[in-house]
């Protein structure tokens, strides 16, 4: 079996990224990170299901207590109940400051395990086997935990940095349809903020990610994992460079909010988001039309909206005026110089954002 390791290197909190088929069985990654032998597990009722023994009947095996949370299945559950769930067992179970908590599932369970890692006793280890491509191409990666709040999404969270990152893209094969074009969107990104050459193998190999082509999800995932890892070793804790990786971010996200949690899958309205960012970069006079057009060509092909959903504009830039990128009440946007080439602004004008909302939602 080939596996693949990056290493994101961030003085002692550095950590390697494995990439590889049946990287789920592999305890023997995960023993080193065990030294007291005890584990928890937080997963979810959908994933469990598929992979939680593969993972915890080996650890028991080689003689590692292992507790096991099953949370419900849902964005809509990202919050302070569901939280609560998991500091719950680990102060039941008489977990340490020394005990790992791993992540098994897509980006919510992630987030929130994450964000639980960070909190318990001020800091507990933190290992991610994201079974999503979204998570395994961004949130796994980076440190970024966060729960919801009704009023905007990962409002409330903390960098928290994995020990470990363990993908494998045979978890893929079991993964909805939808959920799959969802992360595709994320992996669009990293072409459009920063690599015009990866944009174009999208161009050329989206049909084989869609047909779950084994070798072409190793290669994205690799690639994208890249991508973000240079970006975070440069920037942690987001003060710069790190806020390109919101491209569509700030949209996508007020599209979440505003029509419910769990209504629109993140992906897709990170993939709307950017289309709207995308118009605007346009309206600055930065992209070209044939670029635009090149950018919604990819997501259609991918099976992803180009517009958002028929929220007024007036609604739409309240959500936006809670995103965690608001400085000094500006808003900074994440646009495109080029293809390949992203700016964070906060000197658009307001009327023009609206304009790009209006243009790019199902009723504009």
């Amino acid at each position: 079996m080939i596996m693949n390791t990056l290493d994101v290197v961030l003085g002692e909190k550095s950590y390697s990224i494995h990439i590889g088929l049946d990287l789920v069985d592999r305890i023997d990654l995960l023993l080193p990170y065990i030294r007291h032998r005890k584990v928890v597990i937080v997963s979810n009722v959908t994933v469990a299901p598929l992979y939680l023994q593969r993972l915890s009947v080996p650890l028991r095996q080689a003689g590692i207590e292992v507790n096991e949370l099953l949370l419900p299945d849902g964005e809509r559950y990202k919050n302070w109940q569901t939280l609560n769930t998991i500091f719950d067992l680990l102060l039941n179970s008489r977990c340490e400051r020394s005990t790992p908590l791993i992540a098994l599932g897509g980006g919510v369970v992630g987030d929130m395990a994450g964000f639980a890692a960070a909190c318990f006793q001020r800091g507990m280890p933190f290992i991610q086997v994201p079974t999503t491509l979204l998570a395994q191409v961004d949130s796994s990666v980076g440190g970024k935990t966060a729960i919801n709040h009704p009023l905007g999404k990962n409002m409330i969270g903390a960098f928290h940095q994995p020990r470990l990152v363990l993908a494998d893209p045979g978890t893929l094969n079991t993964l909805p349809d939808r959920e799959l074009r969802a992360g595709l969107a994320e992996v669009i990104k990293y072409g459009l903020i920063r690599d015009p050459a990866f944009l174009e193998w999208l161009e050329t190999h989206l049909d084989d990610l869609l047909t779950r082509h084994s070798a072409a999800l190793t290669q994205a995932i690799l690639r994208s994992c890249q991508n973000k890892a240079e970006v975070v070793i440069a920037d942690e804790r987001e003060h710069g460079e790190r806020a390109l990786l919101n491209l569509g971010h700030t949209f996508g996200h007020a599209i979440e909010t505003g029509v419910g949690y769990g209504e629109w899958l993140h992906g897709e309205a990170v993939a709307a988001g950017t289309m709207m960012a995308a118009e605007l970069s346009v309206r600055q006079g930065w992209l070209q039309a044939a670029d635009l057009s090149r950018i919604e060509r990819l997501f259609a092909r991918a099976g992803l909206p180009v517009f958002g959903p028929p929220l007024a504009v007036d609604r739409f830039l309240d959500l936006m005026r809670h995103d965690k990128k608001v400085q000094d009440g500006r808003l900074r946007l994440v646009l495109l110089k080029a293809l390949g080439k992203a700016v964070v602004s906060d000197e658009v004008a307001v009327e023009d954002i609206g304009k790009a909302i209006q243009a790019r939602s199902a009723h504009g």
